[in-house]
């Protein structure tokens, strides 16, 4: 019997009906049966202030941390504003990345995004990449989940209906539980 690998999901985008958070719920239904996926709302993370953390980790912060460090591995859902992440995103690994313990450290990571345009969040996720580096997330390198043209992969409900895409999100969920396992043995 193997060891049910826990996932810790978060999307970077706060809307509601987002693509991402959409991509997200799907994930949620493409599981292998040896996993389980939380998701975490990044909305209640207010912006990082170093005299808010002097002070004291802030109740929304200490709850991501101890959800991430709880989590066997993450999956981060990101749009692409700007050719990059979005702020929400970025913050949210901000406020998680404080000394002490660090609960990113080692951890593995898939990434994956949609956007409305033609690169699926690439850029985003490229950025996301660069930032994994310096807080020491280890990324499943391959597949790469693009969810290009995202306005018409979903349905009105919100239901990913790209059959690529839907293997991709699989494809991907599988290897970050077999990165997940053979880290662990590592």
């Amino acid at each position: 019997m193997t060891t049910p690998i826990r996932v810790l999901g978060f999307a970077g985008s706060l809307r509601k009906d987002s693509f991402n958070r959409a991509a997200l719920r799907t994930a949620a239904e493409l599981l292998p049966e040896s996993m389980s996926l939380e998701v975490f709302d990044l909305r209640p993370i207010p912006l990082y202030d170093g005299d808010v953390e002097a002070a004291g980790l802030p109740e929304p912060v200490r709850e991501f941390r101890s959800r991430i460090t709880a989590a066997d591995a993450l999956l981060i859902v990101t749009p692409e504003y700007n050719y990059s992440m979005p702020g929400v995103l970025k913050n949210a690994i901000d406020w998680a990345s404080r000394p002490p313990d660090q609960p990113m450290n080692g951890k593995p990571v898939a990434i994956m995004g949609a956007s409305q345009g033609g690169f699926g969040a690439a850029r985003a996720q490229y950025h996301l990449r660069q930032t994994c580096v310096f807080v020491n997330m280890l990324p499943v390198n391959k597949p790469e989940v693009f969810i290009s043209a995202a306005h018409q992969k979903f349905d009105a409900q919100g239901r990913l209906t790209d059959e690529s895409a839907l293997r991709g999100i699989r494809a991907l969920l599988e290897a970050l539980a077999a990165w997940t396992r053979r880290l662990a043995r590592a």
